[in-house]
């Protein structure tokens, strides 16, 4: 039996098909669809979502600490009340992580002015409160840099003329901004030693044009979010009362 004509009939069948189902896009529209109170709730997903909901606010919520005044990143020119406890904040609670797995103290904090995303309103601090100073997941990292490049990092403050939070650092400059005095844990920076920066891992990498952290000798890496390090302090401290120091000043004179 000669089944070629069977064949034939058979490969044409299926190139036909094929030839069916192929499409080709030809154009792509779309439309902008904003979000907003006009929008219909849905009320299935509301009520799924509001025992959630319900959960989360009551833990954002709960009160940790109390304030007895309201802090502002905007109230000092060189450094600020909020500031110097954001920094100071985070070597209370990251040098005994870091000295723990190396032996060595943190030597002093550098954060950015820009990182702290809200004010501490006066009266019952909050979660919630810790979740809008730092609404980033920062982590605390600490580079140990060269005396050289620590003098980098003077010299962008200076210039900068910001009150970007440091703890254990102290400055002062003249009328122009020029540096007069310049000391880590009240001696003067030898540029033959290494010293351990904490930071968080964005500034690390260049954030706010901070590049004096590479090369670094090492980096430490602690596995601890800023965020979490404000928590920490908060609810072992049941009253703040950070001010304006000396930490970085402008002489008058």
């Amino acid at each position: 039996m000669n089944f070629k004509p069977l064949f034939t009939l058979f490969f044409i069948a299926f190139m036909f098909s094929c030839k069916q189902e192929t499409q080709h896009l030809t154009r792509i529209e779309g439309k902008q669809i904003a979000i907003t109170d006009s929008l219909e709730t849905d009320a299935g997903i509301e009520a799924f979502v509001k025992p959630y909901r319900e959960h989360i606010n009551k833990d954002l919520d709960s009160v940790i600490s109390y304030a007895v005044a309201t802090y502002s990143k905007s109230d000092g020119e060189l450094n600020t009340a909020i500031g110097n406890l954001f920094a100071d904040v985070i070597y209370e609670q990251s040098n005994p992580v870091f000295k723990k797995r190396t032996g060595k103290d943190i030597d002093m904090v550098l954060v950015n002015h820009g990182g702290i995303r809200s004010i501490i309103s006066k009266g019952d601090i909050t979660t919630r409160t810790a979740f809008e100073i730092m609404p980033f997941e920062n982590s605390v990292v600490v580079a140990a840099i060269k005396g050289s490049q620590v003098n980098d990092l003077v010299d962008y403050l200076v210039t900068a003329k910001r009150a970007h939070p440091i703890s254990k650092l102290n400055l002062t400059v003249d009328t122009n901004y020029q540096l007069v005095d310049a000391k880590i844990n009240n001696k003067a920076i030898d540029t033959s030693k290494i010293y351990y920066v904490a930071t968080n891992d964005y500034l690390y990498n260049g954030g706010d044009g901070m590049d004096f952290f590479k090369p670094s000798d090492s980096l430490y890496i602690l596995n601890y979010k800023i965020r979490n390090a404000l928590l920490d302090y908060f609810y072992k401290t049941d009253t703040i009362n950070p001010v304006i120091d000396d930490r970085f000043i402008k002489l008058d004179q």
